[in-house]
């Protein structure tokens, strides 16, 4: 079972290598690594045709404007072959050398349609320091009104599901991965599995860490995602969210400071 890992770049060049990186280490052979860069104007693609002699003809990349992060994973899934299909941003790595393995087995084992797990965040400047610990342990389809999602860097799904319920809606400007889960988990109810695995080291500092500004962006997106997928909520039960990331957050420190591969 062929696993299509989908990275999506611009002016990455300073973390792109610990992508690929982490995407040749995987003990599981049977990948193929989709880059799709919006024009990058720095060193990214440098690095990238570097690199791509490693692969073995397992790397597929393209160079071209794009509409956005969201529109760069839409043509990656488009151009994907794999059965199963997960999202790798360009500034994140994998935690450990056998996630893919473990993606795969349990694809084999069970007859689901998507699998997620955990992810942990990290400063730049100390990528072995959780700062905070993203568990989807408690994720329910009902939380969704609240604006809960499983970790989206841990989502690996299967294609044909892409291609019968849709991708990524470019009308969100940072919400389209959770419009996108509730459209497949709460809608159309998939079959999902939970594994209890860190999948994904991120740095802080995407589109959805960036401070009050996203986090008001992407709370505007939830309502708006859930009114487009006719799911009831409003704004004030979306925004009950926020004291449970909070306390999130604050046992994270406490308990996960230190974070070792």
């Amino acid at each position: 079972m062929k696993i299509s890992v989908i990275t999506a770049t611009y002016n990455s060049g300073s973390t792109i290598r610990d992508t690929m990186e982490a995407v040749l280490r995987q003990s599981y052979p049977d990948i193929e690594h989709i880059i799709v860069d919006g024009g990058s104007k720095d060193n990214t693609m440098d690095i990238v045709q570097e690199l791509e002699p490693r692969y073995n003809g397992r790397l597929r990349y393209i160079s071209e404007k794009d509409r956005g992060i969201y529109d760069a994973m839409n043509k990656g899934i488009a151009m994907a072959s794999g059965e199963v299909v997960g999202i790798l941003n360009s500034d994140d790595f994998y935690t450990s050398d056998t996630i893919l393995e473990t993606v795969a087995r349990e694809f084999e084992n069970d007859d689901i349609d998507a699998v997620y797990g955990d992810i942990h965040f990290v400063n730049d400047d100390n990528l072995n320091k959780c700062v905070r610990y993203y568990s989807s342990k408690s994720f329910r389809p009902w939380k969704m009104r609240m604006g809960f999602m499983p970790a989206h860097p841990s989502f690996y799904c299967k294609r044909d599901i892409y291609c019968k319920y849709g991708s990524f809606d470019l009308g969100f400007k940072i919400g389209s991965d959770f419009e996108n889960l509730l459209r497949l988990i709460y809608v159309n109810k998939i079959s999902t599995k939970y594994i209890p695995l860190d999948f994904v080291t991120m740095r802080t500092g995407g589109a959805s860490t960036s401070g009050v500004s996203s986090h008001k962006q992407i709370s505007k997106d939830i309502v708006a995602a859930l009114r487009k997928n006719n799911v009831w909520s409003n704004s004030f039960i979306v925004s009950l969210r926020f004291p449970i990331k909070l306390s999130e957050m604050m046992i994270s420190r406490l308990f996960k400071t230190n974070y070792h591969k």
